[in-house]
């Protein structure tokens, strides 16, 4: 039964199109080739002792003809090689390409609840490595292919020139089929664990640039290295053991292969002495014993096959992964923007998440989220705008459920900002106008006007070329960066603004600034914020208050200050009041 890892490889390998199509006419055009040299040389050979009269050669028309096939047979053999070695490499490349672009759009369909699965460095190998492993899968398959034929040709030639050669070279192939199928299965498994293993170092590589900051400000740099390598011992030794089976089945083969053409060399001497083989023949049957045993020559392809179908079932992974489905459903033109979970549930690795949340926000005013680290804020955050879909429940935006909506009507209606906003795009404006439809002159003016709501407006003004101003000639502090993002959710959102705590590099004063402006720039949307700060949760009109992945309570921030001393626990100044003043 055939794996979904070897199925991968063969679809990798059909869908090539020309360049696999031209790799098979090089590998199998060479091999028929060199199929047919042996044959043409032996009848040279042949025409030259049956015409060479008084120690001279020139003038026979037999030898003269077979020499001139022979030459273009090998010219033939040469031109194959470059066009193989030529196919090969834009094969691997192009099939390397195709991967990476179809796991590209598995991984970014299937959301951030993909890294929930597979972490960054791990997802970061298999796109980059493990693909390009793949990659290779077509030409080690035709190449290995193209062996068969002068394995399959020798044995017919030997058979059509005397039995008893046929014989001694089967007997030889039986032996070297046996180490290359051992060699096959040892192989797949110990690249599979050096494959694994290097995911795993590539994913605590990535931690530790993550928390590079961290790292450096502890100075605990020799300890993450040391973190960083500790699986490098596992790595070290699933590579011996790959050196291992090769080192094994190349000696094995080695050794099988002169004794191969041994044998049919001291059989045809004995056939030729009986007189049962010509000399040419005789030539010739050494030479077809050899290409018979070229099957040992596919180490190198067997092994390199054995790499990608590893690679294949780690690919496999990724696209098995579930690709978020949007429905077709529009929002109402008259809604206000009202966000309800009703039984909501969600799990994650670590156990722990939401449980049994239900609640309404009502539209059009601000809601703060608070609780400890690890109750959920961010959880309920992105549910609320489908960066997750919960395992039970259903969350609904102006009563039609996220899953339902489509997909240009859902990032319509939802904004988002995060506490380390990434910007992507060439330009200042093309990081606030992410998503947004077209680059006019009205679409300008909306990313000036939610920049200026950020607050970001005199920052941007300041640099170089203003808002045309690339990225990498952007240096921008995390607050100034949190203001772009503020700006980039304000563009996007007409119903939901989603503040994941977004503010929280931000001086008290341009929090308070940026919290007025959004209220007056929100034009009637629903802000979620989630919050750390006393004042962030003052300011909003309602409280949702998360204790260990429940609702604890829903109530302006006052009530909840005024009865709850958990409550005031919860943030760092115990002593200050409702109002967020000390």
């Amino acid at each position: 039964m055939r794996t979904a890892a070897d199925r991968l490889v063969t679809r990798t390998a059909r869908e090539g199109g020309l360049w696999t199509a031209l790799l098979v006419l090089g590998a199998l055009g060479g091999a028929v080739l060199q199929l047919l040299l042996p044959f043409a040389i032996g009848r040279a050979i042949d025409g030259l002792t049956s015409g060479n009269i008084d120690g001279l050669t020139s003038g026979n028309p037999l030898h003269d003809r077979w020499t001139t096939i022979a030459a273009s047979v090998v010219a033939g053999i040469a031109a194959c090689e470059v066009l193989t070695a030529w196919a090969t490499g834009v094969t691997g490349a192009a099939a390397a390409a195709r991967l990476r672009r179809v796991l590209l759009g598995r991984v970014l369909g299937a959301g951030p609840a993909i890294t929930r699965r597979h972490p960054e460095g791990d997802l970061a190998t298999r796109i980059g490595l493990n693909a390009e492993e793949l990659g290779q899968a077509p030409a080690a398959l035709v190449t290995a292919a193209a062996l068969l034929i002068p394995t399959v040709g020798g044995l017919v030639a030997l058979a059509l020139i005397d039995p008893w050669l046929l014989g001694a070279l089967v007997a030889g192939l039986v032996a070297i089929t046996l180490v290359l199928r051992g060699f096959l299965r040892a192989t797949t498994v110990h690249a599979a664990g050096y494959q694994r293993t290097q995911s795993d170092i590539a994913a605590r590589l990535t931690d530790a640039l993550n928390g590079i900051r961290t790292i450096a400000a502890a100075g605990t740099a020799d300890l993450e290295t040391r973190r960083i390598l500790t699986p490098l011992p596992t790595l070290r030794e699933h590579g011996l053991r790959l050196w291992r089976a090769n080192a094994r089945a190349g000696v094995q083969a080695g050794l099988t292969v002169p004794l191969l053409e041994a044998t049919v060399l001291a059989v045809g001497g004995w056939r030729l002495v009986s007189g049962g083989l010509s000399l040419g023949e005789l030539y010739a049957a050494a030479r077809y014993a050899v290409l018979g045993a070229s099957l040992s020559g596919a180490l190198g392809q067997i092994g390199q096959l054995a790499r990608s179908r590893a690679a294949a079932g780690r690919v496999t992974e990724v696209l098995t992964e579930p690709v978020v489905q949007h429905g077709a459903r529009r929002l109402s033109l008259h809604g206000s923007g009202t966000l309800e979970f009703r039984n909501v549930a969600i799990r994650t690795p670590d156990g722990e998440g939401l449980r049994g949340v239900d609640f309404v926000i009502p539209g059009g005013g601000a809601t703060a989220v608070v609780g400890r680290s690890g109750a959920g804020k961010s959880l309920l955050a992105a549910l609320a705008g489908r960066l997750l879909d919960p395992d039970e429940g259903v969350v609904l935006l102006d009563g039609v459920p996220l899953h339902d909506l489509s997909r240009t009507e859902l990032r319509r209606a939802v904004g988002y900002a995060f506490e380390r906003p990434v910007l992507l795009g060439e330009s200042v404006t093309d990081a606030v106008a992410l998503g947004l439809p077209s680059h006019t002159r009205a679409h300008e003016d909306y990313v000036r006007n939610a920049a200026r709501a950020a607050r970001a407006d005199s920052y941007l003004e300041r640099l170089p070329s203003g808002y045309a101003t690339a990225l990498a000639d952007a240096p921008m502090s995390g607050g100034e960066r949190q203001r772009l993002g503020i700006a980039r959710a304000l563009a996007q959102g007409e119903r939901l603004l989603v503040l994941d705590d977004a503010t929280s590099s931000l001086d008290t004063v341009t929090e308070r600034e940026i919290g007025a402006a959004l209220t007056s720039a929100a034009d009637g949307r629903t802000r979620l914020l989630v919050a750390h700060r006393v004042a962030t949760a003052a300011e909003a009109d309602n409280v949702l208050w998360l204790d260990d992945g429940h609702v604890r309570a829903q109530a302006p921030h006052a009530d909840l200050w005024r009865d709850h001393p958990s409550y005031r626990a919860l943030f760092a100044d115990p002593t200050t009041s409702p109002e967020g003043k000390a």
